[in-house]
């Protein structure tokens, strides 16, 4: 493969010739390649390892305002990168799903105690992973975290990859990992397909305060629009209740709550939000995100993987996007670490095929499965309407359909 290359930022101090050769160069510092980082870095402790990272870190960490919903199985790959001791104080337990199919009664209720007192998952702010992350990349003596650049070109050497970065200095690795998301350019270069499609809906998102305590609830609400997400949060400094909002619409842009000002926004909200949370008022600022699929028809190529969104993205109704991700990251941060303890070759066609073996599957599946969920509660035709409001019901009164739905909301495996 010859180097494809796109434009240089500004230069960076130079790295020192003995900084320049890794075994692995990860692309992304998102939440994917930095919990790859960490993962490899306590897994894979002979290994010298590299973290691209388009953004600086102290930016990334001020500016997102998004939060993230972890599984029970993801929470096991976070401690085995020694990231879960200080995640968990700032997440806030799942204790209690409710599903509710626009204005009907509580159709489908999952609660933690059904699942022998296990807990569902937990809601963490962006920024919070992201400032935890950094800091323990810093205790990482082989990981070398290279901020504010991104990767301008690859060129395959024998049993290395020459890498360039944006602003002309080079690297090289025996193994790259993209984790640089749905966009990403490793994919790119290794021009990989990819079936992908819209689904004509924007998720809105922000947080906000509220009257009374959340009491570890988290809420779907499927609409005709779009599902509407209520995740409970962790109160803020000041003591006040806080859940994190996703409201999924549809339509054109100029009709967006983004247009509307606080007042009118907050009220459409309310329109929507269960009266038991009392009083409500916005605590961040809006984002907006478009929503879609996207699933690379590979995710390996020569000495190259890809984890995370730059192999999958899914809609966030079931709140597994990230997750998946996690998995992939834990399946081949393990059969790299296997690899390296053996004397292996970790960038090897096996290594890479095994991965792509036991993690693709998992992944189409869980694509298919949401898109599917998408299709149904965003259909508004009574007929479809009456079908999956006797679903949710049946499920509730079958335990072992129950099971099976709250083990997924848990993390495959679990």
């Amino acid at each position: 493969m010859g180097m494809k290359t796109r434009k240089k930022k500004a230069s960076l101090p130079s790295l020192r010739s003995a900084d320049k050769d890794f075994d692995i160069v990860i692309v992304g510092g998102g939440l994917a390649g930095l919990t790859l980082s960490c993962l490899l870095g306590k897994t894979a402790k002979n290994l010298k390892i590299a973290c691209i990272d388009r953004d600086d870190p102290q930016r990334a960490v001020d500016g997102d305002f998004r939060t993230t919903a972890i599984s029970f199985g993801s929470a096991k790959i976070l401690d085995r990168a020694g990231l879960w001791n200080e995640i968990e104080p700032r997440g806030c337990p799942i204790r209690d799903i409710r599903i509710f199919d626009a204005d009907t009664p509580l159709l489908l209720q999952f609660l933690s105690e059904e699942a022998g007192g296990k807990i569902f998952g937990w809601i963490l702010k962006n920024s919070d992973l992201r400032e935890i992350m950094f800091n323990k990349i810093k205790t990482l003596r082989q990981i070398r975290h290279i901020p504010s650049t991104g990767v301008n070109g690859f060129e395959h050497k024998n049993d290395k990859i020459r890498v360039t970065l944006e602003n002309g200095q080079e690297i090289t690795a025996r193994l790259v990992v993209g984790a640089d998301g749905r966009g990403s350019f490793v994919r790119d270069f290794l021009d990989i397909p990819t079936r992908r499609w819209d689904y004509g809906q924007r998720a809105v998102i922000c947080n906000i305060t509220h009257e009374n305590p959340h009491e570890n609830r988290a809420i779907e609400n499927f609409w005709p629009q779009g599902p509407f997400a209520i995740l409970p949060m962790n109160d803020d400094e000041k003591g006040r209740h806080v859940s994190s909002l996703v409201f999924t619409e549809h339509g054109p842009k100029s009709r967006s709550l983004m247009q509307l000002d606080e007042e009118a926004f907050l009220n459409a909200v309310a329109a929507k939000f269960p009266a038991f949370y009392g009083e409500i008022d916005l605590a961040s600022p809006r984002q907006c995100y478009p929503l879609s699929l996207i699933h690379a028809s590979r995710y390996i190529g020569p000495r190259m993987a890809l984890v995370a969104d730059a192999a999958h993205g899914i809609h966030p109704v079931a709140g597994q996007g990230l997750n998946l991700g996690f998995r992939d990251i834990g399946e081949l941060a393990g059969l790299i670490a296997q690899a390296a303890e053996n004397g292996e070759d970790i960038g090897s066609p096996d290594v890479l095929e095994t991965y792509q073996r036991r993690r693709r599957p998992d992944n189409v599946a869980m694509a298919a499965v949401t898109d599917a969920l998408v299709r149904l509660f965003s259909n508004n035709l009574l007929p479809v309407r009456i079908l999956r409001r006797a679903g949710l019901r049946a499920v509730s009164k079958l335990p072992p359909a129950k099971r099976f739905f709250m083990k997924n909301a848990m993390g495959a495996g679990e």
